[in-house]
């Protein structure tokens, strides 16, 4: 059974059939690099990484695309403000997003173009747009796409094309152009702004026609799904469809999905209001990199989600429920039989898990089937209820799923040190020298290192606490 997704541009529910079942194509809207990106982008970028990780487990090739804007008013701005150059300041940045993005485990795209690497595909894509009467050229060298040529326009947005544009980079007096709704694809050189020669004469891109090309550079001017945060919808991605179906006379994107927006303190997490947290601050704070990436992931992606103290900590419990699962499959040892009900447990799960990503990408019920699992794996370990090869197999299930989920813990050796103090505890226990058992197991705690005596002998996990 192929998933079906809620599609932004037809307001259904499709099953999902690929364009091409040999290389599904997908575009993600990334970072403008002008500062950290927040947890609240975050949820869009993983959101995105949730799909593209549930395509591949279902067996489908995967090319996923996501952009770096790295030229942009605000990076002009910051970059005038320390006395630097633009891409020193879109360096800077792009180096902390692929750093956060790595702490939170996102797959790294296939593609991760940079907009000022395609000035060119920009230019041509925007002749283009100017032979076919759909754009104009203003006396300062600036041309904009002529929304009143494109009778289509608002029907990702399901807005009337007469609506005022709201929401625009560019303020709307800013530039003499014909209609207040037409919108920029190419800004006339300034004195104190960056500059590229190109085909249509001096100037820079706008926002919008940078994903347009870049998208269409890589997947081809048709391709299966683009995603991004539902306040890009208007007017980034409306003008994204109308300008490059204008321009190539075909449909743009087959499945649009847009994740809603991540709330703090009950407002939208938006970094001109402040109210915003970021990744390495988190991290440093003591927050648990993968308790964050579930918190990200565990609710729907178009229902909006609040992040607080509180759902850091339930991300926590959840994430350390089956570190201590794993670890407790790990140790345990059994010579009994083994349980002749387990494939019909995990196959439960796994159905379980699959109903819920394949409806519109559900997170909550495909998280709830994994932890029943827990749940019930828990009471069989406890009961000694299967056997060592069983323990196995349903640790290799975990793993499978976990391509999807990407939130079990690294399998990285102890230090020599720390393992030289788990092998003295095993000696001082040996001893019953239960004092040294538990000075020992206490200092493990503090580095980090959480050590259980059961049936199977002692063993050990890393924790991670919700805060320091």
């Amino acid at each position: 059974m192929n998933p079906r997704f809620l599609d932004t541009l037809s307001g259904e529910r499709r099953p999902f059939v690929p364009l091409d079942p040999a290389n599904v194509r997908v575009y993600s809207c990334g970072p403008t690099v002008y500062g950290p990106a927040h947890v609240g982008n975050f949820r869009s970028f993983l959101f995105a990484d949730l799909l593209v990780r549930y395509l591949r487990y279902l067996g489908y090739p995967v090319t996923w695309v996501m952009n770096i804007t790295d030229v942009d008013d605000k990076i002009i701005r910051g970059a005038r403000a320390d006395g630097s150059t633009i891409a020193e300041v879109a360096e800077r940045w792009t180096a902390r997003f692929l750093d956060d993005a790595a702490t939170l485990r996102m797959t790294v795209p296939d593609v991760l173009p940079r907009a000022t690497g395609h000035i060119p595909e920009m230019a041509s894509l925007i002749a283009t747009l100017l032979d076919r009467g759909h754009a104009y050229r203003t006396e300062d060298g600036s041309v904009f796409f002529r929304i009143a040529s494109w009778p289509a326009y608002g029907r990702l947005a399901h807005l009337d094309p007469a609506e005022m544009r709201v929401g625009e980079r560019v303020e709307s007096d800013e530039y003499a152009k014909d209609d207040v709704r037409d919108f920029a694809l190419w800004k006339g050189p300034k004195a104190d702004e960056p500059s590229w020669d190109s085909a249509i004469g001096p100037g820079r891109p706008g926002w919008h026609i940078e994903c347009s090309a870049m998208s269409m550079s890589y997947l081809g001017p048709s391709f299966d799904i683009h995603t991004g945060g539902v306040d890009l919808v208007f007017p980034h991605h409306e003008d994204e469809m109308a300008q490059s179906e204008a321009a190539t006379g075909e449909p743009f994107v087959a499945t649009w999905l847009h994740c809603a927006h991540l709330q703090m303190g009950g407002e939208k997490m938006a970094k001109s209001t402040g109210n915003i947290a970021r990744v390495a601050d988190l991290v440093a704070l003591g927050v648990s990199p993968r308790a964050l990436r579930y918190a990200l992931l565990a609710a729907h992606y178009r229902m909006s989600l609040s992040f607080s103290e509180d759902s850091l900590q339930a991300a926590n419990s959840a994430v350390e429920r089956l570190d201590a699962l794993w670890s407790s499959l790990a140790a345990y040892r059994s010579d009994g039989p083994d349980d002749p009900t387990l494939d019909t447990l995990l196959d439960t799960a796994r159905a379980g898990f699959e109903a819920g990503l394949d409806d519109d990408l559900n997170a909550s019920p495909a998280f709830a089937a994994v932890f029943e699992l827990v749940r019930e794996v828990n009471r069989r370990i406890a009961a000694r209820a299967i056997s060592t090869a069983d323990a196995a197999r349903i640790r290799a299930f975990l793993e499978d799923i976990d391509r999807v989920l990407a939130l079990l813990p690294d399998e990285e050796a102890l230090e020599p040190d720390l393992l030289a103090m788990i092998e003295a505890r095993v000696a001082a226990r040996a001893a019953r020298d239960w004092a040294e058992s538990d000075r020992l197991r206490a200092e493990l705690l503090d580095r980090g290192v959480a050590v259980e005596d059961t049936r199977d002998g002692q063993r050990w996990r890393r924790v991670e606490t919700a805060r320091g």
